[in-house]
């Protein structure tokens, strides 16, 4: 017997999703996303281009009952979806899937919520149209890249319309999985975000995401007001697969759908810079504290990496902030620079934006020789990226560390308590003790909570 097309495949999938199919890992992976999520958005709406984002919904967004990340303030759900999504979505903080080369957390709960705070649906009804979110998107990706990246595309924003329009419309037309298709199908009209960015900066990627997020659940409204798009949008002659990448294989999206969950290969950031630069950075602190090394006291610095990273995030000598969180030498120069000793200190944009004006490190940068390294080429899966880092000091001392997989992905992860940590000392600069504890007392009860509208921080 044939399998269905892909595009109805994943919509029966998502139709049929409740939390309680949800094996027990994922589950649990959706408790630490959802602290993530939050935490990151804490991070990100201090950001000058949140404020410039909220300034445009101020004029675009229409009235509406979905709520806005730390505020009062409520608008129309596709807008919500974009703002808190910026929150979420734009300082490279945020939860990464490195095989599928994309963010998925804040793209699908920035839709989900919005569409079920909105709505008061259930806290189960939402975490299921999460999960089922996360699986579409990262699968779709996975069929798709390299060619896709290679073309030009950035899977965060193509894909993510996906993630997001799965999770509306699960929520919208629940058991429904040709509705889903349909919202898929709509939705695809409205997939782009180019990576010119890496080459020529600019601020767009900040908002490739939140797109995504606006955008599929425009596709889920656009459905439900009657609107209805190509069931067969993926697999399709003139569809997205064929659009989008030189080489397809959909044998990713089937690969065990229902009974392995790829979301729990999606790796959380310790810093807020390229997932595939996060061993390198994690092997400069540890020589930085095992040895006390400063950054005067380097003669030379050699950066073992994998072919994957060659390239686009090896620049000496970033010329945007964007571009800096990309690079792999800058990020290393950074952390060196930065002398970072607590388990809790994250590097954020503010200290990326603080480097590219901090002459030793930008001279530290330029002393970085990135070359292939067999054992991290060995290391590195579609889940982590490993590094060697070699330091040559002035008196005389050469001392190297290698990380096979950085703290944070799947071979490592953080554990519910780090999760829980890490939440609270970003929580505390906007809350009470109490009030921190109490938010993530909301988030760990979300799966019985009858309206999800209880967890608006």
């Amino acid at each position: 017997m044939e399998n269905p097309t892909p595009t109805l495949e994943l919509a029966s999938f998502a139709a049929a999703l409740t939390y309680e199919r949800l094996p027990a890992s994922s589950q649990s992976a959706l408790f630490e996303f959802v602290l993530d999520y939050l935490r990151v958005a804490s991070l990100g709406e201090r950001m000058s281009w949140s404020r410039w984002a909220r300034d445009y919904v101020m004029q675009t967004g229409g009235p509406g009952a979905a709520p806005l990340l730390f505020s009062d303030g409520r608008t129309d759900p596709a807008s919500a979806a974009f703002l808190n999504t910026v929150y979420a979505g734009s300082i490279d903080a945020d939860d990464t899937h490195v095989g599928a080369m994309l963010h998925p957390g804040c793209i699908v709960f920035s839709a989900a919520l919005a569409i079920g705070q909105s709505r008061g649906l259930a806290g189960e009804r939402v975490l299921a149209a999460v999960a089922a979110g996360y699986e579409a998107m990262i699968r779709i990706a996975l069929c798709i890249q390299p060619s896709h990246f290679k073309r030009g595309f950035q899977s965060t924003a193509t894909c993510g319309v996906f993630g997001s329009a799965v999770a509306a419309a699960a929520l919208l037309f629940p058991g429904d999985a040709r509705r889903i298709a349909q919202t898929m199908g709509l939705a695809a009209s409205f997939s782009g975000g180019l990576v010119q960015f890496f080459h020529s900066g600019s601020t767009v990627k900040r908002i490739h995401a939140a797109q995504a997020a606006r955008s599929g659940v425009h596709a889920a409204l656009l459905a439900e007001a009657g609107f209805s798009g190509p069931v067969d949008i993926l697999e399709g002659q003139d569809g997205f697969a064929r659009a989008y990448a030189d080489q397809v294989d959909f044998a990713p999206l089937y690969d065990r759908l229902g009974s392995f969950y790829r979301m729990t290969e999606v790796s959380i950031k310790p810093h807020a810079c390229s997932a595939r630069v996060l061993a390198a950075v994690e092997a400069a602190v540890d020589l930085c504290r095992e040895h006390d090394v400063a950054a005067g006291d380097i003669e030379a610095v050699t950066l073992g990496i994998p072919r994957v990273i060659q390239g686009r995030l090896t620049s000496n000598a970033p010329a945007s902030l964007q571009g800096a969180q990309m690079s792999a030498p800058f990020s290393v120069a950074l952390a060196i620079r930065k002398q970072i000793r607590s388990e809790v200190y994250a590097l954020n944009v503010d200290d990326f934006e603080a480097g590219l004006e901090d002459p030793v490190v930008m001279a530290l940068a330029a002393k970085v020789e990135c070359m292939i390294d067999d054992e991290a080429e060995r290391a590195s899966t579609a889940e982590s990226v490993g590094a060697r880092l070699t330091l040559a000091l002035r008196d005389g001392r050469r001392v190297s560390r290698f990380v096979a997989a950085p703290k944070g992905s799947v071979s490592r992860p953080y554990s519910q308590e780090d999760h829980v940590m890490r939440v609270r000392a970003e929580l505390a600069r906007r809350y009470t003790e109490s009030g921190a504890d109490r938010l993530i007392d909301q988030v760990r009860d979300l799966p019985q909570a009858k309206d999800v509208g209880v967890l608006a921080p």
